[in-house]
């Protein structure tokens, strides 16, 4: 096999595959990236067999052939190499001994057969949706970081993406909070559900160059979901099961709404989780009264007492959250004011926008009287 390349081309292709190299593995094939140029095109290729990722790199095949190539040294080699227009050059023999060579520098490597990787699953094209890089990458934003990857409970490791005629759901939660985004979609897809692992998804957000000119096509099968764009694709095995009956812990009726500026309610919970130490699990007490909210904390380094102006509507209410799951959700919404609605200390309280476009629900936690 001889190939050449540009190396930044080289080195963009082994960052998006190597996303799908498994940290640890009793297989070490699956320790390597796949080159395949068995064609004139030239594909990269990383799989853990939960998770696989193909790209095309642009290059020159001057003798086809696969191999693969060691993930962790082949990136160390070409990311190290000269910068510049210099071509890189990769040549393997009949015994897999490789070469790597830009300008003054050339490598030496033992590769592995490449007909001994483990090729991705096909997946028939049949359904699927589109959307664009934007909407998907904005809605992982918006959702990702309320699943709970380390959970014995799979379900809260994954998301769920609900198709309802043209209508996208995504959900997460993790016990604590629930997350929610609907984007509206140009087609009508039919009804199907699917439950996708949030590492996968993860991934799928660091590789999207997130434009709105550009679409993602999704494409499913029974236990499978394959993501295509640009000269991508990603595939991943789906979670089994049912997924969490999300409708009976929604709520639209409130005691307490408050409308409140977005930035500066993000900002003193930013100041009070300064005297919050990582165990702590000290509350952030939040009292509401006529047009105006009052946040306390007190633990073990010191107390914080604020107010803030709001415009409610309902009872007043004096409810404590953990402040992190606060910001956590505030931090993605774009908003310049967000609306909370709650009804009682014991109850959820939901952030939402007027078109529902973004749901979050956030369980309040108990507090006392040396709290407030």
């Amino acid at each position: 096999m001889k190939l050449v390349f540009e190396k930044n081309s080289l080195l963009n292709g082994i960052n998006i595959v190597s996303k799908a190299i498994p940290s640890k593995t009793t297989m070490n094939i699956l320790e390597c990236i796949l080159i395949d140029a068995s064609t004139n095109e030239i594909k990269l290729t990383g799989n853990d067999t939960e998770l696989g990722i193909e790209t095309k790199v642009e290059g020159i095949v001057i003798e086809r052939g696969k191999i693969a190539l060691d993930a962790k040294l082949f990136y160390e080699i070409v990311r190290k190499l000269p910068d510049g227009d210099s071509p890189v050059n990769i040549n393997s023999d009949e015994r897999l001994n490789t070469t790597i060579e830009c300008e003054s520098s050339i490598f030496h490597i033992q590769g592995q057969d490449g007909e001994e990787f483990p090729y991705l699953p096909y997946i028939e094209r049949d359904h699927y949706i589109s959307l664009t890089q934007f909407s998907l990458k904005e809605a992982i934003r918006q959702t990702i970081f309320s699943t709970a990857p380390n959970d014995s409970n799979k379900m809260m490791g994954g998301e769920l993406l609900e198709i309802s005629e043209n209508n996208l759901k995504i959900i997460s939660l993790d016990g604590h909070r629930v997350s929610i985004r609907n984007l509206q979609m140009k087609e009508d897809y039919g009804n199907h559900k699917v439950i996708v692992p949030g590492k996968a998804l993860s991934e799928i957000s660091k590789i999207l160059n997130g434009e709105n000119e550009k679409e993602v096509l999704i494409y499913f099968s029974n236990n499978q979901i394959l993501f295509e764009f640009d000269d991508t694709i990603v595939v991943s095995r789906l979670i089994e099961g049912n997924y969490f009956r999300i409708d009976h812990m929604l709520s639209h009726d409130y005691q307490t709404k408050i409308r409140v500026n977005k930035r500066e309610f993000m900002n003193t919970i930013d100041r009070a989780m300064t005297l919050i130490r990582e165990n702590d699990r000290k509350p952030l007490v939040l009292h509401v009264q006529e047009n105006n909210i009052n946040l306390k904390v007190k633990s073990t380094i010191g107390s914080m007492n604020a107010d803030l102006p709001i415009v409610k509507t309902g009872n007043d209410i004096m409810i404590a959250f953990n402040p992190k799951f606060l910001m956590d959700a505030l931090r993605i919404i774009d908003d310049e004011e967000v609306d909370v609605y709650m009804t009682s200390s014991k109850s959820p309280c939901f952030i939402r926008d007027e078109e529902e476009t973004y749901i979050y629900m956030i369980l309040p936690v108990n507090f006392i009287a040396a709290d407030v």
